[in-house]
Formats: C-alpha cells, structure tokens, sequence
C-alpha cells in the first residue's frame, strides 16, 4: 500500500498520540503498584472486654462500665471505631481489646459482628469478657455480688398475652413461641426457625474462671448494708462471687409475677440447668453475633465469659410495689451501682490478666476445657 509524505505524517502523529495515551494511562498504575503498602498483618487479639453502657458527656466518659477498665487496665491506645458507639481501647502489650457495645440486645449484636468482621483484628483466637451490670435475683444473689452465667436466656422471643386477658388458670401471659400454654412441654429446641433461645457458656471455662475468683473478698459497705436490709436468703449476705445465669430481656421489667415467670423461663430453656440469678439486656445479642462470627472461623463461643454485678434487686423489698419501685430508683438511680462497677473489675480483670499472659498456652487450649 502506498502512502503519500501527508499521510506518512499523519499516520506517525496519530501513532505517538495514541502511545502517549497509553503510556499516561499505565502510569499511574505502574506508581500504585510499586507504591501500594503491603497488608499489615492483623492484630492478634487475646482478650476482649465487653461493656455495654457508658455515662458520656461533651465526648469525655464520666462513668459506666467501660470507665470502671479504663481508669484501671493500661489501655495505652484508643482505635476509631466509627460503626459503633465508642472508639476501641487497646493494651499492646497484653493484646487486650475493649469494646463499647451500647446498651440493649441490637445494639450489642451489631457491635460485636462490627468488631468482628473488623480487618485490623484476628480474633479467631481471642476470649471475651461480657462484664456488664445486672438486676439481681434476692433468692440466689445481692447486691453488689457478681456471677458468672453458665446459661444465657432470651426474654423477648416469645408470644404474650395482657395480663387482664390470661385465662384464670395460666399463671403467665407470656408463652414460648410453637406452644399454645405456659411452660407447654416438650420445651422447643433452644435453638430453632423463630429464634436462638438460650446459649450455654463453655462449662470447663466457666468453672475456671469461678475458682480462680470465688475467695476474692469484695468490698461492703453502708450503702450495700442498706439496700440488702430488707430481703431474706442470699439476698441479705455481703457481695460474693458465684456461679448463676442470666435473663436478657430488652425491656425493663419489674415485680414478683414476673420474677416469677424469669424463674421459671430460665430452666425451661435450659433442661431444668440453669437457675435465674442475673437480668440484664445484652448477652444473647452478644451470642447470636459470636455465633454467626463462628461460622466464618472469626470468632469462638467457647471462649466466652459472661460475668454480671447486681446493681439492684429484681424484685422491690417487702413492702414496696413495683411501680413504687420504679418511682425510687427513677428519683434515686440504682442503689448499688458503683459497687457493682467495682465488683466487675475486682473479679474479671484477674481472669483477663490469665488469659493473656498465659497465651504460650491458652491460645490453644482453652482452660478447663482441653478444647480449643
């Protein structure tokens, strides 16, 4: 083919524009490549403290349960956390991370899978430390005393009648969804279609945890004195250390008929195991999203404690109605909550410290279980 001088020029023109093109094109790619940074490894996590509320003002923490660790454990560094309530606090050299979940079961649920996707963190490995405050049962526990769970239960998942509307005989309103009586037995699968009921705690690990701290002596004093006066059984004793399970309801709830019922969904749930000594909110949301953490290899059940501190009672004292109960610690706040905050600390924190500082073996072993 001939080409005239013109096209010649043309042609070349065209040619060394079109490679111009190319070649700015390929430069910037070229600099990403030879500047990318090379993936940091995630950190290791060996222990993972959760609390669950925070009393927070002008961005400074006043008090709550993520204060009750700050003021004490030596989280040197503080790591956004902008899919959740609070930023994370870590301690280096222990490899101790502590989260802020917010209170209620969604908000925990959320937080822990945000934690737990997170890509700074391997915590395939790690424990988790639930130490949240809690109302406390009187026939097993006091105020201020502090117990590990073996058994969690959700309180919300259910169907529930009025009270004005329950038949004469039932002695609750509130049925286990699949079931058309209270308590119908067989008890549903704790774990079903319309919801995961109950979780049961690794037992090995929690029977660990309870002799190591169960001879720590907590602390009493006047205000405890006070607002333990008027019960009976072991609601009357100074704080101590025990092993007793938890309800989690979102709502708040209040008098003995449905203590009564706690006492009774507990071991529903739970093959007549568990015994209802701890309500609180948080803890099955925790579960269900360590649960789901599990089966992407992200995160154990078995390596997760749950302790709660009673602040008050579930139950008012002799005397005293429940909405007259309400009306107090509305007026008054909780009457043993900064002992309870004290408490968490004094038992969980020396559980953390093992877990941590043992990791040569604890990262593959789970203690007291043989498991990993």
């Amino acid at each position: 083919m001939f080409v005239s001088g013109k096209g010649l020029v043309r042609f070349w023109r065209s040619l060394t524009t079109v490679a111009a093109m190319l070649a700015l094109a390929a430069a910037p790619v070229q600099a990403a490549s030879a500047e990318a940074p090379v993936p940091e490894a995630p950190i290791e996590v060996r222990v993972v403290v959760v609390t669950t509320w925070e009393v927070i003002r002008d961005g400074k923490d006043l008090r709550g349960e993520l204060y009750a660790w700050s003021r004490q454990w030596p989280f040197k560094t503080q790591m956004p956390f902008p899919v959740g309530v609070h930023p994370l606090l870590y301690d280096p050299e222990r490899h101790v991370l502590a989260i802020l979940t917010g209170m209620a079961t969604a908000r925990a649920a959320a937080s822990i899978t945000a934690l737990g996707m997170d890509p700074r963190f391997d915590l395939s490995h790690a424990y988790w430390i639930v130490a949240g405050t809690a109302g406390a049962n009187p026939k097993y526990a006091s105020a201020g005393s502090t117990a590990w769970a073996r058994y969690v239960v959700d309180g919300d998942l259910s169907q529930e009648i009025d009270a004005r509307d329950i038949p004469a005989d039932w002695p609750t309103g509130i049925l286990p969804n699949g079931r058309t009586t209270p308590y119908q037995l067989p008890a549903p699968a704790s774990q079903n279609d319309d919801g995961n009921m109950a979780y049961a705690m690794n037992p090995g690990l929690v029977d660990w945890a309870f002799a190591m701290t169960k001879n720590i002596k907590l602390p009493d004093d006047v205000i405890l004195a006070k607002a333990r006066a008027p019960y009976p059984g072991p609601g009357a004793l100074p704080p101590f250390v025990l092993e007793g399970d938890g309800l989690m309801s979102a709502r708040f709830w209040y008098g003995e008929h449905l203590n009564q019922w706690a006492e009774r969904w507990v071991p529903y749930w739970t093959g007549g195991k568990g015994v209802f000594a701890m309500s609180a909110e948080e803890d099955t949301g925790i579960m269900q999203a360590l649960t789901f953490l599990g089966h992407a290899g992200r995160a154990s059940v078995n390596r997760v404690l749950i302790l709660r501190a009673g602040s008050d009672y579930v139950v008012a004292p002799p005397g005293m109605t429940a909405a007259e109960q309400i009306a107090r610690q509305a007026r008054e706040g909780l009457p043993a909550n900064q002992e309870a905050l004290n408490n968490l600390y004094a038992v969980a924190s020396p559980v953390a410290r093992a877990l941590a500082d043992g990791w040569a073996r604890t990262r593959d072993t789970v203690p007291g279980a043989g498991r990993p």
